[in-house]
């Protein structure tokens, strides 16, 4: 009896992170998001305390036993219980199916890390709010412990012209106010150090109005061979016009790929740039897919759920970030926070799926201060025929 009561208990919470994780990957405006997000984070804890009265209103005052007989127990908390260790069992079960310790539709690519901490390398102090202050002091946050990732990365369908092609990938900057932008700019300057071909920025530039100022100091040095290219995401929503980003990030020098397929000549081989903003702004129609056959295809997606949209469009990397590697990872489980479609299976890391290989950064930022076995990450792909 109380170990069914466990898993049932295990189920109801399990059910709603999971409600928690999807309805973070939809396209619905903050506002409402936020006024949903109260209702199920109150429903989550009354339902168990309801169930408690409704129990312990049921024990009998000359009872001894501190447990019901089954007889005792009102129906619909038979039923509810019997509902979440149904549902629950079965969440549970993908959940551990897709621990990144099983490597389950994982690419094996090797990574050497170099972990950088700003906050004792930059002379100017990172944290310009009191929140942010106090954050930078919990044991254990890594939110300013950069992890410069070079990795080599097998792409099935790599031209051999485009063997060893290198990608500074970065993502989810989230100018918050609360960092100081050096912090990214050190990114952007570990990526020039380390000369690439092309840098890309997927998205979640800006949070707060006084981030746009910010975006041409940060990002109009940075120094890439044949292209930068940027997208939008679900955080730069939060500004009141959202082409501010773009412009600034114009101005600095970036072009902008949010929605758009840009054919580009590289290694005297047919690439096509896509730009998926999806579900917060525009991905390309389907004509526009159509006219760039028989090209090499690297898309840009703010999200990893556009996953299945690459595959079956023929892309062949798809390069994402949104999740921020769940923001914190257990011991051996991994990430359990993830806005997305699929939960934590694409929190971060490499993967393949035929006939597209897909690459999750943590990215360098987040709204909440807080990253624990989960440090920022600036990613330094170099691209190999798998």
């Amino acid at each position: 009896m109380i170990a069914w009561l466990a898993i049932a208990i295990i189920g109801h919470f399990g059910t709603r992170l999971a409600i928690y994780n999807r309805l973070n990957a939809l396209g619905i405006d903050r506002p409402r998001l936020k006024r949903i997000e109260k209702i199920i984070l109150a429903e989550t804890m009354l339902t168990p305390l309801l169930a408690s009265w409704a129990l312990w209103t049921r024990l009998d005052a000359s009872q001894t036993d501190t447990f019901l007989a089954t007889s005792q127990i009102p129906s619909w908390i038979w039923i509810y219980g019997w509902i979440c260790i149904g549902c629950g069992g079965v969440l549970g079960c993908l959940w551990l199916l897709w621990r990144p310790l099983l490597r389950v539709q994982h690419v094996e690519a090797p990574r050497r890390c170099r972990v950088v901490d700003a906050q004792h390398t930059l002379p100017t102090p990172l944290p310009l709010t009191r929140k942010c202050q106090w954050a930078a002091r919990i044991p254990g946050n890594q939110m300013f412990e950069l992890s410069v990732e070079e990795i080599d990365l097998p792409v099935h369908g790599l031209p051999m012209e485009l063997s060893g092609y290198r990608i500074a990938h970065l993502s989810d900057i989230h100018f918050t106010g609360h960092v100081h932008p050096s912090f990214a700019q050190l990114a952007v300057e570990e990526a020039n150090a380390w000369r690439p071909d092309m840098m890309v920025l997927t998205g979640d530039i800006v949070d707060k109005p006084i981030g746009v100022s910010w975006c041409e100091s940060t990002f109009g040095h940075a120094d890439a061979l044949d292209a930068k290219v940027f997208i939008l995401g679900n955080h730069d929503t939060r500004v009141s016009d959202p082409a501010m980003i773009r412009n600034a990030m114009t101005n600095a020098g970036w072009t902008d790929l949010g929605g758009k397929v840009i054919p580009m000549s590289i290694r005297n081989t047919s690439v096509s740039l896509i730009g998926n903003e999806s579900p917060w702004f525009d991905r390309p129609t389907d004509s526009a897919m159509s006219q760039s056959p028989g090209t090499f295809r690297l898309c840009l997606s703010h999200s990893p759920d556009q996953y299945d949209w690459c595959r079956q469009h023929d892309v062949q990397l798809m390069l994402a970030g949104h999740t921020h590697g769940g923001q914190g990872r257990l011991p051996l489980a991994g990430p359990i926070l993830s806005p997305s479609w699929h939960g934590s299976r694409w929190a971060s890391g490499d993967f393949f799926r035929k006939p597209t290989t897909l690459h999750v950064t943590r990215g360098l930022g987040g709204v909440h201060l807080l990253r624990w076995r989960c440090r920022p990450e600036l990613s330094l792909l170099t691209l190999r025929p798998a």
